[in-house]
């Protein structure tokens, strides 16, 4: 596990400067804080933070082939490596190292851009070929580790997070209307654009070849058919999802560091401290923290797991200094990001983080397993399918602006009157609901977004390519490919990674995830049960029942106590303070009307308030200095020009 950075010059008499790779490098030192390494030749620069997980005296990189003409920067962990380095070996292939790296260096003199295709686990890397002068970039099949690059003029610039880009091109931070609009709308930034312009996050599945100063990206993985194999019976279900589980969580626990599990007590990271517990000849290390609020508390069901499975188990009940925690976290996200339990998730990073390096978790249960209420509610709001579509179009147009604002279940109304995909996206995106009543984008954002693209067609666009014929699965495949990656494992590789904790995720296994695509609907969602099939495993495993069927939280928190209590005062200041609202991004009416509804209580708007908070405090904390870095110290505020803000 590490962080990956570099750039490679095609144009006559580009030469790379050792120093600018290593200021690439110190941009993330956070994500691999054992060791730097940089291969630098000509007009190319490879550059690497490393957090020593395999290998820990012999994996420096960047790692190189026999004959140094092929060298690699690696940022992740392949599982199967083991196998692959005794057939690489049976070829002939000579080894320095005993790391999962050098695998890949070998499998591409053997495979070429098709060795990516062999690999399991978690991966983006970037190789470079001085034979054929080609820069080959590699992103996994989920999108577990993240990898940007920003093509300009002749040259490519790479990293896993923006800031490496940035720190020798701040030009760059020129803003992406559009990444923002979608960030308004859905709480990021869904792939493969980012917030700013110039910069693009290499899709998962993807890969790039870089080679004569152009850029090819070609996917070479997809999700496959949903629902083409039926089991027999649910005990040959629960026997091939048990076996298959099981060796995925198996092949994660190879390490050469301690090794541990977040646990929130829900059913996804209870089932994978199940299996481990089963495979470990000590007891798992599991760690869970929880807030003073009983409402927000879940470490009592996390206690309950670990007692059943004799863990040794980690509890941190939190007083958090929010305020100080948001100032921190706003200064390193690259973009806004406005999932609020990255908090929760940082908080147990760092708690881990005290006694192990690497922890397994139980992320994308959810997406593979229906295990989202939104699922279930699409369902029962099926039946107003049975109105013509025509009543529906003539309720929108003439009933439902003359209804009161504040009219019970209005908003219930318009939703159920959309045709089903609309009434998903509908379902899931902050704007439009609010905007219906009170305009909150200002009229100066609405000119500059004229040419950008509907922030919903995103989502219709993943609709229209889901390999699936029933609305569950195409619903789990357009999650699969934007919230999962550009909100859930962004969450967890950002702030693991700050912490530089390597989190694993083997639900999230590629071989697993075919196998559970495979099968229909109605093992995931069945009579109103969300995660059917899984929760039986987690029965069938010794999960207690007790954690099992309850309301689902995750890694809660209180946040809407937090913005009526400690946040309030950064938040009426922050939002209403001039500087914000001149930016021109919102109209003032609209965020007034917003904090003097959820303040007097009328409404609860503590997700939304959240991120606009966030968003703002990116500006701030984030983007202005990078902006103050390329000379700018003016403050950001819309204007009508093309390309840029300010």
């Amino acid at each position: 596990m590490c962080g990956i950075a570099g750039m490679v010059q095609t144009y006559p008499d580009g030469v790379v400067d050792n120093a600018a790779v290593h200021r690439m490098c110190q941009a993330i030192v956070h994500r691999g804080p054992d060791d730097e390494g940089i291969f630098v030749k000509g007009g190319v620069g490879l550059g690497m933070r490393r957090l020593s997980i395999i290998d820990l005296t012999g994996g420096h990189q960047p790692v190189f082939n026999e004959d140094k003409t092929i060298w690699i920067v690696f940022n992740g962990e392949i599982y199967n490596f083991p196998e692959l380095r005794g057939e690489l070996e049976k070829r002939g292939h000579r080894f320095y190292t005993h790391s999962d790296t050098e695998v890949i260096v070998h499998l591409y003199e053997d495979l070429g851009a098709d060795c990516v295709k062999e690999l399991r686990g978690m991966f983006a890397f970037a190789l470079y070929d001085e034979r054929k002068g080609k820069l080959l970039m590699a992103r996994d099949r989920l999108g577990k580790k993240p990898l940007h690059y920003a093509l300009i003029g002749g040259r490519l610039l790479f990293g896993s997070e923006i800031k490496s880009i940035l720190a020798v091109a701040p030009e760059l931070a020129s803003v992406n209307h559009e990444a923002l609009l979608q960030y308004m709308y859905f709480g990021y930034v869904p792939d493969p654009i980012t917030a700013f312009l110039p910069i693009q996050k290499l899709p998962p599945g993807h890969l790039l070849e870089f080679e004569s100063g152009e850029a090819h990206v070609r996917q070479y993985w997809d999700l496959p058919e949903y629902g083409t194999h039926q089991p027999r019976s649910e005990e040959e279900c629960l026997e091939e999802l048990e076996w298959r589980l099981a060796e995925a969580v198996g092949i994660r626990l190879i390490s050469d560091v301690p090794l541990g599990a977040l646990l929130s007590g829900g059913t996804d990271s209870s089932t994978v401290v199940a299996l481990m517990a089963r495979a470990s000849s000590k007891p798992v290390k599991t760690f869970s923290i929880g807030f003073k609020h009983d409402d927000f508390n879940e470490a009592h069901y996390a206690r309950i797991v670990a007692k059943h499975f004799g863990t040794e188990h980690h509890e941190l009940i939190l007083e958090p200094n929010v305020l100080e925690t948001v100032e921190t976290l706003t200064s390193s996200l690259e973009e806004p990001f406005g999932d609020s339990s990255m908090l929760p998730t940082y908080y147990v990073s760092c708690m881990a983080r005290k006694h192990v390096t690497v922890a397994l978790s139980g992320d994308g249960g959810d997406e593979l397993f229906a295990g989202y209420d939104r699922y279930g509610i699409h369902l029962r709001r099926q039946v107003f399918e049975r109105i013509p579509p025509s009543i529906w179009r003539m309720y929108r147009k003439h009933v439902y602006p003359r209804l009161p604002q504040d009219m019970r279940g209005r908003k219930f109304s318009y939703n159920v009157s959309l045709p089903w995909r609309e009434r998903y996206v509908d379902g899931i995106s902050f704007v439009p609901s609010f905007e219906r009543d009170m305009p909150l984008l200002s009229d100066a954002f609405r000119d500059v977004l004229r040419t950008a693209r509907n922030p919903e067609d995103v989502m219709y666009r993943y609709f229209d390519q889901a390999p699936a014929k029933d609305p569950i699965s195409q619903m789990l495949y357009v999650d699969t490919k934007t919230y999962m990656v550009a909100d859930i494992l962004t969450k967890v590789d950002r702030m693991s990674m700050a912490t530089s904790l390597e989190v694993r995720v083997p639900i999230l296994d590629h071989l697993f995830v075919e196998w559970v695509t495979g099968l229909p609907a109605e093992w995931k969602l069945r009579g109103g049960q969300q995660k059917y099939i899984l929760r039986k495993l987690a029965e069938r495993v010794g999960v207690p029942r007790e954690a099992l069927y309850r309301p689902k939280q995750g890694f809660a928190l209180p946040l809407v106590h937090w913005i009526r209590n400690e946040l309030k005062d950064l938040i009426l200041m922050v939002l209403l303070e001039p500087r914000t609202l001149q930016r021109g991004y919102f109209h003032p009416a609209g965020i007034r009307r917003l904090l003097d509804e959820h303040f007097r209580e009328r409404r609860d708007h503590s997700g939304r308030i959240w991120r606009l908070l966030i968003f703002e405090l990116w500006h701030r904390n984030f983007l202005e200095r990078i902006r103050a870095a390329d000379g700018d110290a003016h403050p950001y505020c819309v204007t009508s020009g093309a390309g840029k803000l300010g």
